[in-house]
């Protein structure tokens, strides 16, 4: 490796300086919202977040101007959908097996409203057995393991439903499970 053979790295002194990127003014916030809205899916919380992020980085000029009001903006032009998001979000989460208590975690950490989180919420407790099933089959627990683990195993495999947002019922009833006997749906 070079730093074993004599050779020195170069000192941070010696580098090109870092160019500061100047103050954000209304102007350019609003066009950090749109890059940002292009590029991700996300919702009105989490933009506001990242603009009030980028303000506090780079400072500000001119007169103040609020993220969320930028947020808003972007929401009544149609570029942020929380209710879709939260839809979208779910989904994915129920996809990798996650429960509801961290799907609504997830939902509440966006920044989504009560009434956008609140049908997803409800799906992901309806679907609460197929999500921690999905789970099972990916970590091969209970139903899908090859034989029946010893009990110190099945602590840690409960420990991982619980983790990922299952209720104890429902974790338990899956790590209880035999392998091969799947757990009838309700």
């Amino acid at each position: 490796m070079w730093h074993n053979q004599g050779v020195a790295p170069t000192p941070p002194s010696a580098r090109t300086p870092r160019r500061i990127p100047p103050p954000l003014d209304a102007a350019a916030l609003e066009r950090l919202a749109l890059r940002y809205v292009e590029r991700f899916a996300t919702s009105r919380g989490k933009l506001a977040d990242y603009l009030a992020r980028k303000i506090r980085e780079r400072g500000w000029d001119g007169a103040p101007a609020d993220p969320r009001d930028v947020a808003q903006r972007m929401a009544d032009a149609g570029y942020v959908d929380d209710r879709s998001f939260a839809e979208q979000k779910g989904a994915a989460l129920a996809r990798r097996g996650y429960g509801a208590r961290r799907v609504a975690e997830t939902l509440r950490a966006a920044g989504l409203d009560e009434e956008d989180r609140a049908p997803v919420i409800d799906e992901a407790h309806a679907t609460a057995l197929e999500s921690a099933l999905r789970l099972a089959r990916r970590k091969r627990i209970g139903p899908f393991a090859v034989a029946r683990a010893d009990p110190r195993v099945r602590e840690r495999q409960l420990a991982a439903l619980l983790r990922a947002g299952h209720a104890m019922t429902i974790a338990r009833r899956v790590v209880d499970s035999a392998p091969g006997e799947i757990p009838a749906l309700d």
